[in-house]
């Protein structure tokens, strides 16, 4: 029996073999020392091993690809990446718990030594204004309340909560369905680089891999469901891969928490149908952290200047996360467009309201 972790190299090498993935991986590991104790062992006490047919023990004596295993480590110097593997004090303890870990995390930015509270935030890659803007206001007080978000750095959803965590000087780690040195999609270069700074691209994939559909669902979602305490689903579609994570949050024993939407769009069909079958409804951050028992702190409040307009008080009353176009308004307050564009005017240099395009407006 091993008395001690394995070496990065013998866990990289069990990896390179066919049909060896990361549970026999940890299975071979936990009876021999290394991986040229492997190779040598007769194939009879191979085949003993459950889960080892004879196929499996000829490719164990026959199949680690050294050459390949030199140039990950020459590439993870040359790249500046660093490999975290599941025998480590401060691999995911959350992830580790899980059915099937990976046995090695390649990772960029920054690992903690004890892993914060984590939420995975995941939905539509395209998502609509209300979906962006709630995606935004519940990351900024995750972070605000000691919460690291957690998301695939794939476009939309992810995106926004990513973005938004950085924004707020808040943790955020990414988990790649690729190597993480291959940034994908690539408009998201700048987020990335940003994430090593405040915390880390992982990836369990060897470097250079390149982004294919299998290596994102379902195998990339068990890591995001499976470092979090749970998944918080924005907007999806019937067939969304975020839907996928929420799966495996429930396998893995994780909260799953979703933003209600508009019954007529495509995109809330995923996060209501989770509700109908469940899910927390997730009307305000409260709802998310007395879930997870999670000390609630204060919010921090945008004061409102007393001397607003009767106007203005109106206009932040009317308003809300849910754009509304400017015709609205002049509708409901019954206001000439020109004194209502003023005043939103002077709001938003408050930071109270923001404009988005085709004159609607959101507060903020």
């Amino acid at each position: 029996m091993p008395t001690k972790s394995p070496k990065l190299r013998d866990v990289l090498l069990l990896l390179t073999i066919p049909n060896v993935g990361p549970g026999r991986v940890r299975k071979l590991l936990s009876i021999y020392n290394n991986a040229a104790d492997i190779i040598r062992s007769p194939l009879k006490q191979l085949m003993r091993i459950d889960g080892v047919d004879e196929k499996i023990a000829r490719q164990l004596k026959s199949g680690a690809d050294e050459k390949r295993v030199d140039e990950q480590l020459a590439l993870m110097e040359k790249k500046g990446i660093s490999c975290l593997t599941i025998w480590e004090q401060n691999y995911p303890v959350l992830l580790k718990k899980t059915v099937s870990p990976p046995v090695v995390l390649f990772y960029r930015g920054k690992i903690p030594d004890a892993w914060p509270p984590m939420l995975g935030v995941v939905g539509t890659r395209m998502p609509t204004q209300y979906g962006r803007t709630v995606a935004e206001q519940i990351t900024f007080r995750l972070v605000e309340n000691g919460i690291a978000v957690v998301s695939g750095m794939a476009r939309g959803i992810d995106t926004v909560s990513h973005t938004a965590a950085l924004k707020h000087q808040g943790q955020t780690f990414a988990v790649l369905g690729c190597g993480v040195d291959t940034i994908y999609p690539p408009e998201n270069r700048k987020i990335y680089e940003k994430i090593m700074q405040n915390g880390a691209v992982l990836s369990e994939y060897f470097i250079g891999t390149k982004p294919d559909a299998v290596n994102f669902l379902p195998r990339r979602n068990r890591i995001i469901s499976g470092m979090s305490l749970g998944i918080l689903v924005v907007e999806a579609s019937a067939k969304s891969g975020a839907l996928i994570t929420a799966n495996y949050a429930l396998e893995q024993n994780r909260e799953v928490f979703a933003i209600p939407g508009n019954i007529t769009s495509n995109r809330s069909v995923g996060p209501n149908r989770l509700i109908q079958q469940g899910a927390k409804l997730v009307g305000s951050i409260d709802d998310i952290l007395e879930e997870l028992s999670v000390k609630i702190r204060k919010p921090t409040e945008k004061t409102i200047p007393p001397n607003l307009s009767d106007l203005e008080k109106q206009l932040l009353e009317h308003l809300s996360f849910e754009p509304l176009h400017i015709d609205q308004l002049v509708l409901n307050l019954e206001q000439a467009p020109a004194s209502i564009l003023a005043r939103l005017l002077t709001l938003e240099l408050m930071g109270l309201v923001k404009q988005l395009s085709g004159k609607m407006f959101i507060r903020i």
